[in-house]
Formats: C-alpha cells, sequence, structure tokens
C-alpha cells in the first residue's frame, strides 16, 4: 500500500474554493490523498458554498477557514492555489513540495455581479454551482494531473 498523497489547497481566505475544492477531494479521492485547506488569510466558511456543496452531497460543513501559518510543520507534497491572489502571495515551500496553480472564478464575485444586474438567489446561487462543478471536475483528475 502506497503512502497518501498529502495536498493543500490555498486560496485568499479559505471560505469557499479551497473550501470545495477540500470537500470533494475528502469525497471523491480519500483513499489517495489526505487533503487540507489554507488561506493566506481566514475569511470563515461561506454559506453559499455549504449549500450548494451540500446539494451535490458532500457536507462540508464542519470544515472550518484556516490560516496557512497553521501548516507550517505539515510536510506537504503538494500545494494547489486556486486564486490568483494566493498564487501571487504564495508563501515559501520546501522544494520537496511542488506548487501547482489551477485558478477558479470566485463565485462571491460572480454572484455579486449577477445581482446587481437584478439577478436572484438562485441566479447567485448558480455562480457557486458552477464553479462547484469545475472543481469536482479538477478533482477527478487527481492524482494523474499533479504529475
Amino acid at each position: 500500500m502506497s503512502k497518501k498523497i498529502k495536498l493543500l489547497y490555498l486560496c485568499t481566505g479559505n471560505s469557499c474554493r479551497s473550501q470545495m475544492a477540500e470537500g470533494w477531494t475528502r469525497a471523491l479521492k480519500s483513499d489517495a490523498i489526505e487533503v487540507y485547506s489554507a488561506g493566506v488569510e481566514t475569511h470563515g466558511l461561506n454559506p453559499n458554498a455549504v449549500k450548494v456543496m451540500d446539494e451535490a452531497g458532500v457536507d462540508i460543513a464542519g470544515q472550518t477557514s484556516q490560516n496557512i501559518e497553521e501548516f507550517k510543520e505539515v510536510k506537504l507534497d503538494y500545494v494547489v492555489t486556486v486564486c490568483g491572489h494566493a498564487h501571487e502571495t504564495c508563501p515559501w515551500f520546501p522544494t520537496d513540495c511542488k506548487v501547482i496553480h489551477v485558478g477558479f472564478y470566485d463565485p462571491p464575485k460572480m454572484a455579486c455581479s449577477v445581482a446587481e444586474a437584478g439577478g436572484g438567489e438562485e441566479a447567485q446561487l448558480d455562480c457557486y454551482r458552477t464553479v462547484r462543478d469545475q472543481i469536482k471536475a479538477f478533482v477527478q483528475t487527481l492524482p494523474t494531473i499533479l504529475g
């Protein structure tokens, strides 16, 4: 039996995209991947992310928003940045930890634009659903895509 890959998803606030990625990875790839998520800041868990993940049968309600500093002592194999800001401000990791950027649109920002254009709650939630499904598609490629 081979050891599990230790993978951390990194986002700005660890409230939405990285949380969804952690949930999907736990649900779909827990046999091969030990997964974590963190932010360069902590913004708390986004309730709309929890809602749309629950719709897909993945419960992330018990996850918490964590800061990257909490993982200083964890020997990670991969860090996957899921937003541009986290990628640009990604802290230094040991050379044996591979950092990969896979950007996803920001659902809260998308939903805000939809709301400003007159879109209702369902249209706003669709922003979260779209990104949720894109993240699921990415997670389904793991660990092969990691190289």
